[in-house]
């Protein structure tokens, strides 16, 4: 695909479904062998891709960008940890072809992902982003410099906790909240699968 001709407007936005697991893989599998911005060492198979797919989408929403039939980057939502004291905060994650970045796919996904989150009633988004001490071939501060664009603030920082490539890296916490916080709560509604949630 010829980069030059992406239109943003002509980027549609779908709900990701288990039939997408193959793409969507293609996508992340560059970011596993050949980066740190993901500290996983090994390549998931298939089955697991789907599997991970299918238990997001009980419960958050898992959306791709879509140009021309074919898909271009993913975001998504999970539990950033499971005891029902944190049912408002969620942690995020996105992924665009690698040969596809900084043309504002990220930007499309991540705005919906967020409106989407906002109206099942989270409140706190929570990125956990790998972070070098010094750039290398395998790990920038691009993420960090992403995630702060979009209205992410650094809460916190881990130093030496990741381990790959032969050499240690950082990892840090990026927070924003998206709604009010107040005394009594309403509780959070599962993502709808179905719901139509074109940009």
């Amino acid at each position: 695909m010829n980069t030059q001709q992406i239109n943003k407007k002509e980027i549609k936005i779908r709900t990701a479904t288990t039939k997408d697991a193959k793409e969507l893989l293609a996508i992340y599998e560059p970011y596993v062998r050949n980066t740190a911005i993901t500290f996983e060492y090994d390549v998931p198979s298939i089955q697991e891709f789907t599997d991970r797919i299918a238990h997001t989408l009980e419960k958050y929403p898992y959306i791709v960008a879509e140009y021309k039939d074919a898909i271009l980057g993913y975001a998504y939502a999970s539990a950033f940890k499971e005891r029902a004291a944190y049912d408002w905060a969620v942690e995020t994650s996105i992924y665009v072809n690698t040969n596809m970045k900084k043309m504002g796919i990220g930007g499309v996904l991540y705005d919906l992902l967020e409106k989407i989150l906002a109206a099942q009633g989270i409140l706190n988004l929570n990125a956990c982003i790998a972070y070098p001490v010094e750039e290398d071939q395998y790990l920038t501060k691009e993420s960090v410099a992403f995630h702060t664009h979009y209205g992410y603030r650094l809460v916190g920082e881990f130093t030496q906790c990741g381990y790959k490539f032969n050499r240690w890296y950082n990892m840090v916490w990026m927070e924003k909240h998206i709604g009010k916080h107040v005394e009594n709560q309403s509780p959070v509604v599962a993502y709808q699968v179905d719901k139509d949630i074109s940009s």
